[in-house]
């Protein structure tokens, strides 16, 4: 059976985003922004970042704005969550971990709504920078994938030095 560019690209994108629910299924509330050493981000930052990213990639890029994300998360969740951001261990100074799993949730169900909609033509449309290997929104549905398993990789460090058992 050969798979279409984009069934690869949702099935690295459904891999993906199993495995980081499964990292962050058991974790307590509480821990979610503890940063167990100075210069580590938290559980938090990290799924924020992640849907923040996901929205961008799968939704922004491929299609522009469109008059559903405002209900997929609001610019402030974009802007605590961007490259680059500082995450801030106070918990009264972010999201709770519900409202950054909704979103989380919202925005990958979104992408993979609308994901089957598009043409291989759409797929082959050059982007400009920020990018990565390869220019084309094809190329960012991949990166999207692969970003999430560098995060994964993130959170399950986290989870080792926040005292949980590792998962893989």
């Amino acid at each position: 059976m050969t798979l279409s560019r984009l069934e690869l690209v949702i099935g690295q994108l459904r891999f993906a985003r199993e495995y980081t629910q499964s990292l962050i299924a058991d974790l307590e509330p509480s821990d979610w922004f503890r940063q167990p050493t100075e210069g580590v981000s938290h559980v938090a930052w990290q799924v924020g970042h992640l849907a923040m990213a996901q929205y961008g990639l799968c939704l922004f890029r491929m299609r522009g704005r469109a008059d559903i994300d405002h209900d997929l998360m609001s610019s402030a969740f974009r802007k605590k969550f961007s490259k680059g951001t500082t995450p801030d261990p106070d918990p009264a100074k972010n999201p709770s971990p519900e409202n950054i799993c909704g979103v989380f949730n919202r925005v990958y169900e979104q992408a993979m709504f609308e994901l089957p909609t598009f043409s291989d033509l759409v797929l082959d449309e050059v982007v400009e920078m920020p990018y990565a290997a390869i220019a084309t929104k094809f190329g960012g549905l991949l990166f999207c994938a692969h970003h999430e398993m560098l995060h994964a990789g993130q959170i399950g460090f986290l989870r080792r030095l926040l005292g949980n058992a590792p998962m893989r």
